[in-house]
């Protein structure tokens, strides 16, 4: 069995990712990072669904981001609510963590290295996203090419391979591919801004790329936002 390593933040994106590997054959090893990211409910989330897909490792690394700052997920600047769609096709929002695909991707390389698995999985998406840089094709082709550059295993001819199979798929297509492969979407978090109990703002871009995605997959819901919890 081939093996693959994962990038899992427990979201809605990097679960679909993981089912899909595992659909394929692959034996999963599944990667998390702790950055100090302020919705890190997703680490708590990561875990109950790696074991329920059932992954041969997951291990959860820290990784100090806040030390660096600069982004409203690692730092005090306010998330943004209620963007228009416009803003979020033209600018890069404040939600970017400077280079973190790099720095995760790094530590997945350096793993994948070590278990003698040439292929990684990541969950980014070009279509319906926030506009983050490192989510771009031509970002994961220049990594996969560093990668191969950079490494023992790639000197040696054995080649590295950057999956990206939501890359081209709006977030309906990602839900629907989910379904079909029994994904439980009630586990994942999405949210950048969550209260203390892990429900969803309802109102970060995330939020409303998740209820747009949802909404026309035609499949109900099942996310906890604060709003609807407090209309109950």
């Amino acid at each position: 069995m081939k093996k693959a390593v994962i990038l899992f933040s427990g979201g809605l994106d990097s679960t679909t990712t993981l089912a899909i590997a595992k659909a394929q054959g692959f034996q999963c090893h599944a990667i998390s990072f702790r950055y100090g990211q302020r919705h890190h409910h997703e680490i708590t989330m990561a875990r109950e669904i790696a074991g329920q897909i059932g992954v041969k490792n997951h291990i959860i690394l820290d990784i100090p981001l806040t030390e660096i700052g600069g982004s409203a997920l690692t730092g005090k600047i306010a998330v943004p609510k209620n963007r228009l769609k416009q803003k979020q096709d033209q600018t890069v929002p404040v939600t970017y963590v400077p280079a973190r695909n790099t720095i995760f991707l790094a530590y997945a390389l350096a793993w994948a290295e070590t278990l003698n698995a040439f292929d990684l999985f990541i969950g980014v998406n070009a279509l319906d996203y926030s506009g983050y840089p490192d989510c771009r094709p031509e970002y994961i082709e220049a990594f996969e090419y560093m990668a191969n550059l950079a490494t023992k295993a790639g000197v040696e001819g054995k080649n590295f391979s950057v999956r990206t199979p939501l890359i081209h798929m709006t977030k309906a297509q990602i839900i629907q591919k989910g379904m079909t492969l029994g994904v439980d979407y009630r586990l994942t978090h999405s949210c950048y801004d969550p209260d203390e109990r892990g429900r969803a703002c309802g109102h970060c871009d995330s939020c409303l790329l998740r209820k747009k995605g949802f909404r026309e997959a035609g499949v109900p819901d099942p996310t906890r936002y604060i709003e609807d919890q407090q209309a109950v």
